[in-house]
């Protein structure tokens, strides 16, 4: 059973459900909450997978289709207007001239736009051929898309409300792209996760976790336009079992969330002698109950070792997390804190749902 939360009069009414018509044909979401979590940014596929031929993905219940043409990444409504056959079932049209349908060649190139028509080639091309596409930007070896960005949005690309990373840019900290993790829970539930401070000691022991080192000292989240900000300080390790490695006597981890809302978090890790660890968890909703978690890290220590270390130690720490998220009960994320019992350590918890609250969020799919 779905369990409704009032979301906030003023939030309701600035961002009215859509039209039935105009929402994915198997939305999973509440039309009032599709409506707000669209006009959001989210990455939806690696840079690096996206060459000439279409890749099929899904961003929030909506089936999209991803290629380059002349080097632009197209993102765009997954089906070709003629009739109806998913682009991601077709090819490169060759030569970075964007992709062909597989039914009747149609070839569709930059923005969308549909440039041949082999059972015509000399008639003029309707503009009712072209896709629907959407605006893209590729950053942090991600590209990101947002399905119902403001006009505001769409006129200044150059600096969209995309989550910023620390260090990314930074001289001498190497840029790592994990692969993709795909998880059977709402990404609420996934980032709420990533933020836990408490569960180290007990779902991360074949990471870096420590049972014999469990108390999770006070801390204070500390709201910020975006979301909210923490520093948590404490003598858990972050070092990886079997790296060899040990923190000195007594030190303290400081570790430096920041949540950009609704699903993206950062966490800054200080290092002993000075080192830098920053991970982003970029949850992308590809339907209420399915999230693709996206991991740039960015490093400023073992920059000359194989990033296929770095690929596997992230997949057993969020695999780890994934066999937890993917059995909590409900599935949705209960915005109402009436709804579950709270500790001092879910700190951040509390204030990443109240976050959503603020959005206008009112409740999630629950199967």
């Amino acid at each position: 059973m779905t369990t409704a939360v009032s979301r906030p009069a003023q939030a309701a009414q600035s961002t009215p459900p859509p039209p039935r018509d105009s929402l994915p044909r198997e939305c999973t979401f509440d039309p009032g909450d599709w409506a707000i979590l669209a006009q959001h940014w989210y990455p939806v596929a690696l840079s690096r997978e996206i060459g000439d031929s279409p890749v099929s993905v899904r961003l929030l219940d909506e089936p999209l289709v991803v290629y380059r043409a002349n080097g632009q990444v197209v993102v765009a409504n997954d089906i070709c207007p003629h009739r109806g056959v998913p682009l991601s079932r077709g090819f490169s049209a060759g030569d970075g001239g964007g992709i062909r349908c597989a039914y009747h060649g149609l070839r569709f190139g930059e923005g969308g736009l549909c440039t041949d028509v082999p059972a015509h080639p000399a008639a003029k091309i309707p503009a009712r051929l072209n896709l629907r596409d959407y605006p893209v930007v590729e950053r942090y070896g991600l590209v990101w898309t947002c399905l119902r960005p403001s006009e505001e949005a769409r006129e200044a690309l150059g600096s969209p409300a995309i989550p910023a990373m620390a260090h990314w840019d930074d001289d001498g900290f190497q840029q790592i792209t994990c692969p993709s993790i795909d998880i059977a829970a709402f990404a609420g539930r996934q980032l709420e996760g990533f933020l836990d401070v408490a569960h180290f000691g007990f779902v991360h022991l074949d990471s870096f976790g420590d049972p014999d080192n469990t108390e999770v000292p006070d801390y204070q989240p500390v709201r910020h336009e975006r979301g909210f900000s923490v520093d948590y300080w404490s003598t858990a390790s972050n070092y990886g079992h079997g790296s060899g490695k040990v923190a000195p006597p007594g030190f303290k981890w400081l570790r430096h969330f920041d949540v950009h809302l609704p699903f993206t978090a950062t966490l800054v890790v200080h290092f002993p002698g000075g080192g830098r660890l920053n991970i982003m968890n970029a949850a992308s909703p590809v339907s209420a109950l399915t999230t693709r978690m996206f991991a740039p890290i960015a490093r400023d220590f073992d920059t000359d070792q194989p990033v296929q270390g770095v690929y596997d130690f992230n997949r057993t720490v969020f695999e780890e997390d994934r066999a937890i998220v993917e059995v909590q009960k409900p599935e949705n994320l209960p915005l109402d804190p009436r709804l579950e019992v709270h500790i001092p350590a879910d700190r951040s918890s509390i204030a990443y749902r109240r976050g959503l609250r603020d959005l206008g969020l009112s409740h999630f799919f629950t199967a």
